[in-house]
């Protein structure tokens, strides 16, 4: 696993992130985002989102639990796991569908429990020192621990903390 934290010092770089990770994102990707209430989690999915290409509102799935955005190769999946009674519920879901055939971004991953794949990059969001601001704490695992270092993140300007890449 590689590790790497940066400051968000605004939506600008938020954006940014989300494009960059969108950038290196490919079919079969699971990316968990995670986070107390409010931290930024669907706001980072909908820039994901929409650096792919996706003109589609991207509404917060919590009481759908999942949206699908089709694009012109794959789609993308947006689970909102808040919710969920039992970590095998993801399986009603749709989980292996998504994870066979396009991107899924999952908020509170934390949720599947066991049922996260071995490759994936998880980002947590947390309150940063100054006011709007967040720190992203990156995880890559499997494969994403070798596409960590290749996102470029120095060249955004954003402020690394501990960076492990």
């Amino acid at each position: 696993m590689r590790e790497t934290t940066w400051e968000l010092r605004d939506m600008a770089a938020t954006e940014a992130l989300a494009a960059r990770v969108a950038r290196h994102a490919v079919r079969g990707d699971v990316i968990g985002i995670s986070g107390p209430l409010g931290a930024g989690k669907t706001t980072l999915a909908r820039f994901f989102i929409a650096a792919l290409g996706s003109t589609e509102e991207v509404p917060s799935p919590t009481f759908s639990l999942v949206q699908t955005y089709p694009l012109a190769d794959l789609a993308v999946w947006h689970f909102d796991l808040y919710r969920i009674q039992s970590a095998d519920d993801v399986f009603e879901l749709g989980i292996e569908e998504a994870l066979a055939e396009g991107i899924s971004l999952i908020e509170w991953p934390e949720n599947m429990a066991d049922h996260l794949p071995d490759d994936r990059l998880e980002i947590s969001l947390t309150w940063g020192g100054a006011v709007d601001s967040r720190r992203a704490r990156l995880s890559g695992h499997g494969g994403w621990g070798l596409r960590l270092g290749a996102l470029g993140f120095y060249e955004l300007g954003l402020c690394t903390l501990n960076a492990d890449v």
